[in-house]
């Protein structure tokens, strides 16, 4: 379980926050996330309370101008850095409402869904585990010498989840979810592959070449 106080990769943020990783980098590039809420030493790292702010302030934007985000934002940050600490079920338990003359805006929904994707990211690490010892240290499925990236990646391209199962027995819905939730906050390193690279161990079956139409 997370607490507000832990902090978080961006790419992490990112998931738990359901952005893209550019906008956490424009959160903080920007001033938008107040100082306190990230750190850029050895590294950009996000204390998991700036996911509450981050996910509000791109998620109401077609509901809200920028500075009525920016006034939320810095109305409830202090709050939420003095509770860092907590684990984030209880601040679920305080009020989240923001007031500013006529206008009110309601944070508890945006505290309980990061509170969710938090959870559910911390399920997905206590899933991976690597070893020197288990495919020269490759992020595998815990008690399995399943690669997490390779699941990741067959769910990602469209895979029907049943056919994943009947290739991976080890594995079940769950398993096949939280993977996925891995894969996307700690993306494998390396330039992805290039078109035309056939993965190893691939075998060709047919070389058959179909000829361009040309537009009449």
């Amino acid at each position: 379980m997370f607490t507000g106080a832990d902090m978080l990769k961006t790419t992490e943020a990112a998931v738990v926050s359901r952005v893209a990783l550019r906008d956490v980098n424009r959160v903080i590039d920007e001033g938008i996330l107040p100082d306190g809420f990230f750190t850029l030493d050895d590294g950009r790292h996000v204390l998991a309370s700036a996911c509450t702010l981050i996910s509000f302030y791109f998620e109401s934007a077609r509901r809200l101008t920028s500075e009525e985000r920016l006034f939320a934002i810095r109305a409830a940050g202090p709050r939420l850095r003095r509770s860092g600490a907590l684990a984030f079920p209880a601040l679920l338990k305080e009020d989240w409402t923001v007031r500013d003359g006529f206008l009110t805006i309601d944070l508890a929904p945006f505290v309980r869904r990061a509170t969710e994707r938090l959870d559910r990211l911390a399920a997905a690490l206590d899933l991976v585990v690597s070893s020197s010892d288990i495919l020269g240290g490759a992020p595998v499925i815990r008690g399995t010498r399943i690669p997490v990236h390779d699941v990741a990646a067959s769910s990602a391209t469209g895979i029907p989840l049943e056919r994943i199962l009947a290739a991976y027995p080890e594995l079940d819905a769950e398993k096949v979810e939280l993977a996925v939730i891995y894969a996307e906050a700690h993306p494998p390193r390396g330039r992805p592959r290039r078109g035309g690279e056939l993965p190893k161990g691939s075998v060709i079956i047919a070389d058959r070449r179909v000829p361009r139409r040309r537009k009449v």
